[in-house]
């Protein structure tokens, strides 16, 4: 049986297993899917596991998206996009991808929203934070803000993607999308320094987090009827895109694609 496994810290809110599990047992793959809670220091040890043949594929989730990134043979990622959140083998070389923004892409497009021409907010400037600012990008935003605790982690991102405006943290400016990319929301007591009573109406409040399916940033959102989005579809379709390169046969191009049905969309509904 093939193991795979998805790393990161903290790591029981992630429904990961749960999603990849049923697509095995639904395409008749041999293999499991598990969840690890790593230092930084297991990372060495966690990718020998796959050279040696006793992982086949690992997820990357917080912090570790970049700290993965000196132990892989090969990127496929994009020079803006240093971010490491799928490592598969080809060929008995380790490859790092990025299927996050293909994910968060396809997700934005599912709202049936128009993000061309709109001012965006987002904040944090963490490990998804890239691949967010690199899609957004592609659907033609006009105006990409970032506002982050730390000011050096913006000011990096910035080096990569110029067009950036750095806003300070707690500074919230006139946007028309806000865009919740950092890991607050993950407890109930997690509260983003925002004064909702004084943004103007019909806002798009975008949250990556999908477990709680509704955090504390869009539950004072939706009061104030703004339109809001957890980051569930983004989820889905950046882990089917990941099955897909896992799921490759030798001397084939193209892996499985599984199925987004009903069932899949209850699964992640954690009550």
């Amino acid at each position: 049986m093939k193991k795979y496994l998805v790393i990161g810290n903290p790591i029981e809110h992630s429904l990961s297993p749960r999603l990849h599990n049923y697509w095995f047992k639904q395409n008749n793959v041999d293999a499991v899917y598990e969840k690890k809670q790593i230092k930084e220091s297991d990372i060495e040890g966690i990718i020998s596991q796959m050279r040696n043949e006793e992982i086949e594929g690992i997820n990357v989730t917080v912090p570790f998206k970049k700290s993965v990134i000196p132990f892989l043979d090969e990127l496929e990622i994009s020079r803006k996009v240093p971010s490491v959140n799928t490592i598969y083998k080809k060929k008995d070389k380790i490859i790092g991808t990025n299927t996050d923004i293909h994910g968060f892409k396809l997700a934005l497009l599912q709202t049936k929203y128009n993000f061309k021409g709109r001012k965006i907010l987002i904040l944090g400037a963490g490990g998804v934070t890239p691949s967010i600012v690199f899609a957004l990008e592609q659907l033609e935003a006009a105006v990409i803000m970032l506002s982050n605790r730390t000011k050096e982690k913006a000011e990096n991102l910035k080096k990569l993607f110029p067009q950036l405006e750095l806003v300070k943290w707690g500074d919230i400016k006139d946007f028309d999308v806000i865009i919740n990319a950092t890991s607050l929301g993950l407890k109930e007591s997690d509260k983003i320094p925002i004064n909702y009573d004084q943004i103007d109406p019909g806002k798009f409040f975008y949250d990556v987090i999908y477990n709680p399916k509704k955090t504390n940033f869009l539950s004072e959102a939706e009061k104030r009827g703004h339109k809001i989005e957890n980051g569930k579809m983004m989820f889905i379709y950046q882990a089917q895109e990941a099955f897909r390169l896992w799921t490759v046969a030798p001397n084939q191009r193209v892996g499985l694609l599984p199925k987004i049905d009903k069932k899949v969309l209850q699964l992640l509904e954690n009550d």
